[in-house]
């Protein structure tokens, strides 16, 4: 399993990070002596460069064993964080769910089984497992099948009361709602394969002959998506337009556009309304074990009664392994299903208002200064979300005292590792010889917004932590910001 592959290979990488789980003892506020004066100088210069100076900017580097700061430029300005914000996310959630923390699904009926069929009704009910995938659904109908049920006579019915009905976050734009990033967040919800994108189908497209329509293909291949197939196949060396995008407020996938000989296209399309799409999936399964249903059953959305018996259960991973997918490829869907965990874990509610309340009470009891984090999602989707370096720099410290803070660590992405269970979204950045392995941290990118947050080994083995915040700018700050990480990394301290 790709997790204890991961496992093992970032333990050879930490070995060089040791710094990195070494706790730091207080809230030092102090400045660092003149000893990163080169430091203070070269990143000074990266800033006056004209990508940086048209940005909104907000920079801190501390020393990770004492907490002194290194290096600041506008360390308290708010700046939107993007997917920076999920370090605080992740941090309330091993704090608030706890590392052995799994979701469970389980099948429920309240009736009985005589004869082969099942008198009464069936239950898929979901907490929100992110992880959930069409062999685990299989695998229930196998269980109903070895119970010697053939035959259900009742509706099949998705529970996903555990979360509440709204399925966006306020910052989610219609234009938006068609990309995996911004999938519906529900309790009953399934992921196509194991980077768990849950709620989304993955769509395929393959030429066939020029002139034809190409071959389009889905996975999971059944459920409540249709295919619109409107696109061309058209000459090898020509430029490929193809466009997969679901209709808005609907499950039909529009295909268009060109699509040349010798090319293909794949593409994460969401899902409306993942917990029919779930149960849909989940019928097909049984129908694969020979179980029928009556000619008046249906499928339909209520809780399970508090007497119905369970059949079947299934629990995903552990917390602390689920952090490998979320943070290394910054899977929102994770983020904003977590928040609703921890709302529905500490107030009964699993909405986005109890998590983020969790998310800013969390902030408060470690010492952060909670006034000074906005945000209206567990993700970072959202351009009203602001925080400042000096903020995400003080998390960064405080997390390192945590029991859980392997865990957390682990989960960064590394810098310039191909692996993209290691590397993740720093898989390919950072990846010279003199940077390589030796940045830790969280990346952040919306329309002119990017960000990196997280621990970077200096040259002479101390680690710093460091926080790189920008947005409104004219070009594109990633240069800047790597030259800068790269300078953390590579710039002698005296």
């Amino acid at each position: 399993m790709f997790f204890k592959k991961t496992a093992t290979f970032i333990t050879a990488i930490m070995l060089s990070f040791a710094a990195l789980f070494t706790p730091f003892p207080s809230h030092a506020e102090a400045h660092a002596t003149n000893s990163y004066q080169s430091l203070e100088n070269t990143i000074n210069a990266i800033l006056s460069d004209a990508s940086m100076k048209s940005a909104m900017t907000s920079v801190t580097v501390r020393k990770a064993s004492t907490g002194e700061i290194v290096y600041e430029a506008n360390a308290d300005r708010k700046v939107t964080p993007a997917s920076t914000l999920k370090l605080l996310t992740a941090a309330a959630a091993l704090e608030t769910l706890g590392e052995d923390y799994r979701f469970t699904t389980d099948v429920l009926t309240d009736g009985t089984i005589s004869n082969g069929v099942l008198n009464g009704n069936l239950y898929l009910r979901g907490q929100g497992d992110p992880t959930l995938m069409k062999k685990e659904l299989d695998q229930f109908a196998a269980t109903l099948s070895k119970l010697g049920v053939k035959k259900i006579n009742g509706d099949l019915v998705g529970d996903d009361q555990w979360f509440d009905n709204i399925r966006l976050s306020p910052s989610i734009d219609k234009s938006d709602e068609t990309y995996y990033y911004a999938a519906q967040i529900s309790a009953l919800t399934l992921s196509p394969n194991a980077d768990y994108d849950a709620g989304t189908v993955i769509v395929d497209a393959k030429p066939t002959k020029k002139g034809y329509k190409p071959k389009i293909s889905v996975t999971p291949d059944e459920g409540i998506v249709t295919i619109v197939n409107k696109a061309n196949t058209v000459a090898k060396g020509k430029r490929n337009t193809l466009s997969i995008k679901r209709q808005h407020g609907t499950n039909k996938i529009m295909v268009s556009g060109n699509i040349p000989v010798g090319s293909s296209k794949r593409e994460w399309v969401t899902v409306s309304n993942p917990t029919a799409h779930t149960l849909a999936i989940f019928k097909s399964s049984l129908s694969s074990k020979g179980i029928k249903f009556s000619s008046t059953s249906k499928n339909v959305r209520r809780q399970a009664p508090d007497t119905a018996k369970v059949l079947a259960v299934h629990k995903s991973m552990p917390l602390k392994n689920l952090m490998i997918p979320f943070m290394k490829l910054s899977n929102n869907t994770h983020a904003e299903i977590l928040a609703k965990t921890m709302g529905k874990k500490v107030y009964g509610e699993g909405s986005w208002n109890a998590g983020l309340r969790v998310m800013h009470e969390y902030a408060t009891s470690i010492g952060l200064d909670a006034s000074e984090w906005h945000f209206e999602d567990a993700s970072g989707m959202s351009h009203k979300n602001k925080v400042s370096s000096a903020q995400l720099t003080e998390l960064l410290l405080l997390v390192r005292n945590a029991p859980w803070y392997g865990s957390f660590v682990k989960s960064l992405p590394i810098s310039g590792i191909d692996d993209r269970f290691v590397g993740g979204t720093l898989r390919n950045r950072l990846a010279s010889p003199s940077v390589k392995g030796k940045v830790i941290a969280k990346t952040g990118s919306l329309n002119n917004v990017k960000s990196l947050a997280g621990y970077a080994e200096t040259k002479s083995g101390e680690t710093l932590v460091f926080t790189i915040l920008t947005q409104d700018h004219k070009d594109s700050t990633l240069p800047s910001i790597d030259k800068i990480a790269t300078a953390i990394t590579t710039t002698p301290i005296y």
